[in-house]
């Protein structure tokens, strides 16, 4: 995954208020930690950011140039608050890595191909847990499901890993299970005696 430039502006006002007049401005509150360092409260350019993280997913590598620091970071999203009805972000925390620094992160699990005919895919988790180089973390994971009949299941053993990436959880951790699909047929009604007819 390549790194997107950003860049940033310290944030000197905290708590609701200036967390809203941050947004209202077109920025998004940010912590930026790690490796010691004391954390930085800054603010990022809203619309730059949305951009990278919905064409890089949520373990989006960004070189973050704040004004006034020398040198730029490196940070990986920890953690990010979203408004579920404007679709926005309302605050990041982003961890400070390194260059050839390996990292656990949760990668996208997304399932290929198509199970047997009459079944029904129940999804236990959507993501792995995993170690990688931070500078070359995939975007997402693939494991295929292709004729896979009602009584299979995926696990993290199942997901095809890239070199130079290793499983963080047990092989044995179930992400989805093949039932087989319930039918919307009625069962049918036994037929009523005619009238007159007796019942032997």
């Amino acid at each position: 995954m390549s790194e997107v430039k950003i860049s940033a502006e310290p944030r000197t006002e905290f708590g609701k208020g200036g967390a809203r007049r941050t947004r209202r401005a077109g920025l998004v509150p940010a912590v930026l930690y790690g490796h010691g360092e004391a954390p930085q409260h800054i603010a990022l350019p809203a619309r730059e950011f949305a951009a990278a993280i919905r064409h890089g997913g949520i373990n989006q590598i960004f070189t973050i140039d704040i004004a006034g620091n020398a040198a730029a970071t490196l940070a990986l999203p920890k953690a990010i608050q979203r408004d579920p009805i404007r679709d926005t972000f309302e605050h990041v925390d982003l961890l400070i890595v390194k260059r050839g620094e390996r990292i656990q992160v949760d990668i996208t699990v997304v399932l290929t191909g198509e199970a047997a005919k009459n079944t029904l895919i129940v999804h236990e988790s959507n993501t792995v847990a995993v170690v990688a180089e931070a500078l070359h973390l995939p975007s997402e994971l693939e494991v295929s499901i292709e004729g896979l009949e009602a009584g299979s299941h995926i696990t993290a053993g199942d997901v095809k890993l890239p070199k130079g990436i290793e499983l963080a959880v047990d092989p044995e951790t179930v992400l989805a299970v093949i039932n087989a699909a319930q039918s919307n047929e009625a069962p049918a009604e036994e037929e009523a005696p005619a009238e007159g007819d007796s019942a032997e």
